[in-house]
């Protein structure tokens, strides 16, 4: 029996619009999670004021060129800063609530720039200006906050040579590879009980005095919330004055945590473009990616890598890293690669090179 029309209608799958797009599943929980944040975010914020947090801009060292620099600094409802005793635990810095959106005026040699912060409450941002070469004071408002104030590094137009250096494990031994003894170095130890890597202040300072006017980088995949502990701690143990790079952490639209790998190879990247007339030393370590992400920036740029420079994990240390990164320093043509365990081991190779 041939079924009626009626019947069809009755008995036919539903259909779905044609112009309807279901998202992935992967990528819908993701979405979830990220909507999910911001109502944690929203919470702690209620929270912060309840506590009488206030809002405050956490300005940070930029850098720049004669005729633009670039102004970094976050706006956080913060609690009153802790006296810098040497006691201040790592987890402070992670009580802060970051003010998204923040209306934000930077001013820099007598020009008041407006600006606004991004949805994490970071003020990234490039600004068309005219400075003489060398350190600039910079003065960030808001209506809601005190005042604060940084410096930006202008590079000198003629300047050939730069540094960027990684954090952990190369200027600090923070063993932040492994999971338990990160969160344990991040979150829980005295800022005073981070310990340097034997010579490498001194190595830096050496080049630095071998190259005047050097723009220092530190890049790191920390998170903004460390900067200023960072900071401090560069300052107490005598390295060369520079700019902080680093990210944030959590979850986006595209996935679950933020890529370390990619914010050293983008911001590597920047630098080839803003400075195509610097060569740079990168120093790093073989306990992570540094060697393999080093070694693609040689490759892509070879004209704009001075040297490589590897710091060495003990043994103990690349055993709870997980082993080492392996990369054949032949597959860099010209460029310089030195590996040692500490400053001193890698000066006496990059001495070789007319570097020191």
């Amino acid at each position: 029996m041939v079924p009626t029309s009626h019947q069809r209608e009755q008995h036919a799958p539903e259909k779905r619009n044609d112009n309807s797009v279901r998202e992935p599943p992967a990528r819908a929980l993701l979405a979830s999670v990220v909507r999910l944040s911001h109502v944690i975010h929203g919470v702690r914020t209620r929270v912060a004021g309840a506590s009488g947090f206030t809002p405050t801009i956490v300005a940070y060292p930029g850098y720049g060129s004669t005729t633009w620099v670039r102004v970094l600094a976050r706006v956080v409802l913060t609690s009153k800063p802790a006296a810098a005793s040497g006691t201040v635990r790592g987890w402070h810095a992670f009580t802060s609530v970051p003010v998204p959106r923040s209306e934000v005026a930077v001013e820099i040699g007598g020009v008041i720039h407006p600006v606004r912060a991004d949805d994490g409450g970071l003020v990234d941002e490039v600004l068309q200006i005219s400075l003489a070469p060398g350190w600039h004071p910079v003065v960030l408002r808001s209506p809601e906050t005190a005042p604060a104030e940084a410096q930006v590094l202008v590079v000198a137009p003629d300047a050939t040579f730069g540094i960027v250096s990684d954090i952990d494990d190369t200027v600090m031994v923070t063993a932040l590879p492994r999971p338990l003894l990160a969160f344990w170095n991040t979150l829980v130890v005295s800022e005073r009980a981070r310990t340097p890597t034997p010579g490498m202040a001194v190595l830096l300072d050496r080049i630095v005095a071998r190259h005047p006017e050097t723009p220092v980088l530190y890049l790191s995949t920390g998170p903004w919330n460390v900067a200023p502990a960072l900071a401090r701690f560069l300052a107490r143990n005598l390295y060369p004055k520079g700019v902080l790079l680093l990210t944030d952490w959590g979850p986006t639209l595209q996935r679950w945590f933020r890529s370390g790998r990619e914010h050293k190879q983008n911001n590597l990247e920047r630098l080839a473009r803003e400075f195509p007339g610097v060569r740079w030393l990168l120093l790093g370590d073989d306990g992570q990616h540094d060697p393999e992400i080093y070694a693609d920036f040689a490759r892509a740029h070879a004209g704009q890598t001075a040297a490589i420079a590897i710091r060495q994990l003990s043994a103990g240390e690349a055993l709870l890293a997980g082993g080492r990164a392996h990369e054949d320093a032949t597959e860099h043509g010209s460029v310089p690669w030195v590996t040692a365990p500490d400053g001193a081991g890698m000066a006496a190779q990059l001495g070789s090179y007319g570097l020191l």
